[in-house]
Parts: C-alpha cells; sequence; structure tokens
C-alpha cells in the first residue's frame, strides 16, 4: 500500500515516539531512502513513496525502535560538512566533537600561524578529527592512532573517499611514539571518558550497539586521561598543544592533570554549545 511522503512522516513520528525515540530520525532515514535533501523532501510531501521503499523504510524505523542507530543503517554521519562512513566498530561522530576541531584549529592558528606542524589524533574511531584538520588545514602533518585494527580499516576508508593524506597506526594511546622517540606539536583526542556505571542510565542505542571501548573508561571515566598524563610529557614538543573532549563535569579533574603534568601551560576549559564542559586545551611553552 503506498504512502504519500507527510504520511509517511508522520507515522515515523508517532512510531518512534511511542518507543522513546528520536522522532526526527523518521525523516533522516526517509531522506537518505529518497536521496533527497530537507528542503526537498518538504518540498515533495505529497509525493508517493513507493513500495519497496516504503517497506525499507518501516523495517529501518522499526530497527531504531528497537534501538539501533539510524547512522549504522545509512553507513554514514555527517560531520563538518563532509560524510563520514560509519559502522558498529567506530563511534558515530557527534556534533560536540566539531567544536574540538574548531577549537584546535583557532589555537593552532593563533600559536603556529603558517608553520607546518605535526598532529596526532589518539584513538582515531572513524578518523573524523584527523581527518577533518587534514582537510581544513592541508599544511598539517597528520598522524591517527587506534587500538583497534577493525576501526582503523572505516578510518582509512574515510580518508581515502575524502581524499585526505593521514598516516595511521595500530597502537595503544602514545606507547608507539614514546618506543619510535617521535615527537609532535599537537595531540588531540576524544577519548573513552564515560564511567562505567552510567551504563545502566544511558540509552540502549548507544550502550547495545556503539563500541564500548570507546564509551568506557574506568569507575569515574578519567582512567585514559590519566594514562595520558603519564605518556604526554615524552611525546610533545617544547612548544606544544593538547586538546581533549571530556564528559560533562570533567574539566576540573582533567584540566588538574594538565597542570600537574605541564606546570608551564595555560590550560583552558570550554564549554559546547548545550553549556557542558566538553573540551580542554593545553597550550605548553608558548
Amino acid at each position: 500500500m503506498s504512502k504519500k511522503v507527510f504520511e509517511a512522516l508522520a507515522w515515523a513520528s508517532s512510531f518512534l515516539k511511542e518507543h522513546g525515540r528520536d522522532e526526527n530520525a523518521g525523516e533522516l532515514l526517509l531522506r537518505h531512502y529518497m536521496n533527497k535533501s530537507r528542503s526537498s523532501l518538504l518540498a515533495s510531501l505529497h509525493d508517493v513513496v513507493e513500495d519497496d521503499m516504503w517497506k525499507s523504510f518501516v523495517e529501518s524505523v522499526k530497527k531504531h525502535g528497537e534501538g539501533i542507530p539510524i547512522q549504522y543503517m545509512m553507513g554514514y554521519e555527517e560531520f563538518y560538512g563532509r560524510r563520514f562512513s560509519v559502522n558498529q566498530e567506530v563511534l558515530i561522530p557527534r556534533p560536540e566533537t566539531e567544536e574540538l576541531v574548531y577549537g584546535s584549529l583557532e589555537r593552532i592558528k593563533r600559536l603556529f600561524g603558517e608553520d607546518s606542524v605535526s598532529l596526532v589524533d589518539i584513538g582515531t574511531g572513524s578518523g573524523a578529527i584527523a581527518i577533518t584538520m587534514k582537510l581544513e588545514r592541508p599544511t598539517l602533518d597528520v598522524t591517527a592512532t587506534d587500538i583497534a585494527d577493525t576501526s582503523l580499516a572505516v578510518a582509512r576508508k574515510n580518508a581515502n573517499q575524502l581524499r585526505a593524506e593521514v598516516e595511521f597506526l595500530q597502537g595503544d594511546l602514545l606507547l608507539p611514539f614514546i618506543e619510535s622517540g617521535t615527537k609532535f606539536d599537537i595531540v588531540l583526542s576524544n577519548p573513552p571518558y564515560i564511567p562505567v556505571g552510567d551504563e545502566k542510565g544511558m540509552s540502549v542505542v548507544v550502550t547495545e550497539h556503539e563500541p564500548h571501548r570507546a564509551l568506557f573508561a574506568g569507575e569515574d571515566g578519567l582512567d585514559l586521561y590519566r594514562r595520558f598524563m603519564n605518556e604526554l610529557p615524552h611525546v610533545v614538543k617544547d612548544k606544544a598543544l593538547v586538546g581533549f573532549e571530556i564528559g560533562a563535569g570533567q574539566s576540573e579533574a582533567v584540566s588538574g592533570m594538565l597542570k600537574e603534568a605541564f606546570p608551564n601551560s595555560l590550560v583552558q576549559v570550554v564549554y559546547d554549545i548545550n553549556g557542558k564542559d566538553r573540551m580542554v586545551f593545553a597550550e605548553i611553552g608558548f
């Protein structure tokens, strides 16, 4: 039974609301199946959704009702105006992380001017941070690491599709660089930072589908930052920029650790669009 676009959207919205999911997901899925922008979808509300497309759409909406993220069904997510491939081996890029990229680009320009500098993105996942930094500032020499080869496969695919020259390396945090004696001007990371105990209160869309290695980090969520503080002094140059994404409420702990590890640094906490403490930057030796 064929449906019109407006009927399909209304059905999806009410189905998702009943199942406690984001009602906008229906529109994103329909745009995906019909290959339309938001404005062209809204301009075609009375068009008919073909039967086969309607069946696929209904199936996807129901799967999202069960908790499967729509990005994994569509196979991509938009980040900084570009489309990144995603699957269940990587965290889905979030809008908050775009702010880490923006804040880093701003600081790099101010601190390093037009110099060619080296950057490493630790725990790259889909490659969103590393690839975006390279494309936004092509003179950067960018390396990205992840502990999981399966995640790096996704990041490499994205780098190829988006034509970004990034070197990818499998490794545990900064250990590969400590071993090789490599030092960087800039270290960025959006590490796992959710306390293990928080899982119970989180959406199954996240906890049952996105990789736990990219989400959770010990009792207080700070395990990886602690490791960073031990390893960073070995891999940053005398003048360096460090930028972390953090969980809401963790800024005091993380900025305290950075000040302790780098007493000669300027440490700054930045709040995201939702007014939550989301980033911590350390300008070292300037």
